[in-house]
This record gives structure tokens, sequence and C-alpha cells, in this order.
């Protein structure tokens, strides 16, 4: 399993866009195969700021994540709304074991 952590800062007039154009990717990425999990949060205390937890089966499921029409729906609508570059942090899952890491159907 593969854990990543995009952390997103958008400016201060396009985190009510940002999350509406997050939320719909998120529901579209969990429908696909490779995608365990697909989380968004919203910092407490700076709500501009933003961090995507996406988990995914293989190595491999990230590349297939950004191939599909919904990522690149998203990344186009999102870009102009960035305050900075997004950046991403991957990491291997140590515990629990996969199958806990499954959202409930």
């Amino acid at each position: 399993m593969l854990v990543v952590h995009v952390f997103v800062h958008v400016t201060p007039a396009s985190v009510s866009a940002f999350d509406a154009a997050t939320r719909e990717n998120a529901r579209h990425s969990v429908e696909e195969p490779g995608v365990v999990r697909f989380d968004v949060l919203q910092q407490e205390d700076d709500p501009t700021r933003f961090v995507l937890v996406e988990i995914y089966r293989t190595a491999e499921d990230p590349a297939r994540h950004k191939a599909t029409p919904h990522y690149a729906r998203w990344r186009d609508a999102v870009e102009p709304m960035m305050a900075e570059p997004r950046r991403s942090v991957k990491y291997r899952a140590v515990a629990p074991e996969p199958a806990r890491w499954e959202m409930p159907a």
C-alpha cells in the first residue's frame, strides 16, 4: 500500500471553489479499483490549507489515477487557485494491516 499526502495552499478567495472541485474529484477517485481511500482534510486554524490523503493499493495506481478524466478536470480547475505549488509526500503503510484501511461498503 502506498499513502500519499498532498499539501495544498489555496488563495482565500478560492477556498469554496477548491473544496467543491476536490470533493468531486474525491467522489470519483474512490470508485477507481486502485484507490483504497481518498480523504480531504482542511486545516482548522487556516482554511486555505488542505491535505489530500490518497491511499493506493500498488505503486502503479497513482499514475493510473492521474490518467483519469476526473483528475485532469480537477488539476486544470484548481491550478489557478493555488497560493503556492502543491507538494506531495509518499509513505509506506505500516499499520494497520491493508484490509483495515478499506472504507466500509
